[in-house]
């Protein structure tokens, strides 16, 4: 696993834990998908 996907799930598990309603982890959850679609964006752009 990369460096980069490291980081952005530790990212993601921060943000995931600090959220206190249900629409604040409804954005991070939002946010996580974002980042992981980009994330394969790009892997299969480097394909």
């Amino acid at each position: 696993m990369s460096t980069t996907k490291i980081i952005a799930l530790i990212f993601a598990a921060v943000g995931l834990a600090a959220c206190e309603t249900v629409q604040g982890a409804g954005q991070d959850i939002s946010n996580v998908g974002n980042a992981i679609s980009e994330q394969s964006r790009e892997v299969e752009a480097e394909l």
